[in-house]
């Protein structure tokens, strides 16, 4: 009974950014509890190894080179999933970018592409999915959050600012439609051990201040977002929603 709620065989999901970092980690473990994949991203290579680990789980992956910024480009690229899938059950909000830079050194240019990939982008796409998910009367929206959005870190405007608004944008949503079938919860991690954060845990100094900071004593590995993910996608998280749930080895005890 218990491994049935978290049990996702038949369902689909879409991941954003799911080309590498902990958008692959998301794909596999919704892959590993039975979910079929569609995954968007920029980069068709990193997309293809990505497709091929899911494979190896026995699921099903298509991948889609999509930016998620341009609102045809989304509104075509997720017609041609459900087209390709029939329906869509699960979607995770993942794609990001961050520019670390002290506030008075932060371009304008610099605050958009920041505040449209993190924020708008998320729009975009659950504008474009979840009307296929409230026609069904169910579906789960993950947003990517992070725990910028609730403590501050200096050279870090943009991206906290970005990451307070997707908490926000995640209320907003799971009120809306809450009634309809749909539950919209988000994760907000701290520092995990991927490639795409290679320069800081080569940066010593940043390093520890990291380490130090987390009660736990370390940083995160991507595969311990599994679980949380899973739950969050699964039967047992629905009567959970609007909720912002930090996987932070205690970082936001503080």
């Amino acid at each position: 009974m218990y491994r049935e709620l978290f049990d996702l065989s038949g369902r689909v999901a879409l991941v954003t950014g799911g080309s590498k970092g902990l958008g692959k980690a998301i794909a596999l473990a919704l892959a590993s509890a039975g979910a079929d994949i569609a995954l968007y991203a920029r980069n068709k290579e990193d997309l293809a190894a990505v497709k091929a680990s899911v494979e190896s789980l026995g699921r099903r992956a298509e991948i889609y080179c999509v930016d998620v910024l341009d609102p045809r480009a989304v509104d075509e690229n997720v017609k041609a999933t459900l087209e390709a899938f029939g329906h869509i059950d699960i979607l995770v909000n993942n794609a990001g970018v961050n520019v670390r830079k002290p506030v008075l050194e932060l371009s304008p240019e610099e605050w958009d592409t920041v505040l449209n990939t993190n924020l708008k982008g998320y729009f975009l796409m659950a504008r474009a999915v979840v009307p296929s998910m409230i026609a069904r009367g169910s579906g789960k929206v993950i947003n990517m959050a992070s725990i910028l959005g609730a403590v501050a870190l200096p050279s870090q405007l943009a991206y906290a600012s970005s990451k307070g608004g997707v908490i926000q944008m995640t209320k907003v949503m799971a009120l809306e439609w809450a009634k309809q079938g749909v539950q919209v919860n988000a994760i907000g991690p701290t520092y995990f051990e991927t490639p795409l954060v290679a320069q800081l845990r080569s940066d010593p100094e940043r390093y520890n201040f990291i380490v130090d900071r987390t009660p736990m004593g370390r940083w995160g590995q991507p595969e311990e977002l599994s679980g949380l993910v899973i739950f969050l996608a699964s039967r047992a998280s629905n009567f959970i929603t609007g909720q912002t749930i930090f996987i932070d080895g205690g970082w936001t005890i503080w």
